[in-house]
């Protein structure tokens, strides 16, 4: 009986930036650098919310002394929203942006994205999300259009690397004893090429089953 395996998925982590309103108009200067610290921005959409969207957006914070000051500053002008991907792009991300405080930042953090567009702890100038649970609620509530890959564990990691991994390692390193090259590093390089083409290979059928990422 023939066991049919899902299509590969090649899972990238992905987090939500947002350019809070004070900053806005930094929008350009800020994408590069987040473009120059290695993520991809696969979405982005300028808007505005309401009080009300903000408060259903920062739920969590509901009954703390600063809420109605951050609903009201989060309401205040347009923002710009991105969903940013890279590995481990939650922790990367948190890591550019520096301490919530933008006035400890300053002192800690110094070069981090707060540190240098934040203004105090309240207007810090950029949002990230904290967690890879909270980044997916936060990105569909911004984009609800948006498809999230579930991160492979257990048995479907080992099935997905038993079916599509070792195949092609296996396939690489027998190809390099039979050519047995007398370069180390043109046999490091072979199996490089035929590892790329294999992933190569695999994103696109990722990308063809989900338009909307940028591949």
């Amino acid at each position: 009986m023939e066991v049919l395996m899902p299509e590969p998925q090649i899972y990238v982590e992905r987090t939500l930036a947002i350019i809070k309103p004070d900053v806005i108009d930094k929008e350009e200067e800020i994408e590069d650098l987040i473009l120059l610290s290695g993520f991809h921005i696969i979405q982005k959409r300028k808007l505005q919310l309401s009080p009300e969207q903000c408060s259903n957006f920062y739920a969590e914070q509901f009954g703390k002394v600063f809420f109605p000051n951050l609903t009201a500053y989060m309401s205040s002008g347009p923002i710009a929203a991105m969903v940013l991907a890279r590995h481990c792009a939650v922790s990367y991300w948190k890591e550019l942006l520096g301490p919530s405080n933008s006035l400890r930042a300053r002192i800690t953090h110094p070069h981090s994205l707060r540190a240098r567009y934040g203004t105090d702890e309240l207007r810090n100038g950029l949002h990230g999300s904290l967690s890879i649970s909270s980044a997916e609620k936060e990105i569909r509530f911004i984009f609800p259009e948006a498809i999230l890959e579930p991160v492979p564990t257990g048995q479907r990691a080992r099935d997905y690397l038993n079916l599509y991994v070792k195949p092609t390692l296996l396939a690489g390193l027998t190809a390099l004893c039979k050519e047995k090259p007398a370069d180390p590093m043109m046999a490091s390089e072979s199996v490089s090429d035929i590892l790329a083409v294999s992933t190569g290979c695999a994103l696109r059928n990722t990308c063809s089953q989900h338009r909307d990422l940028a591949c």
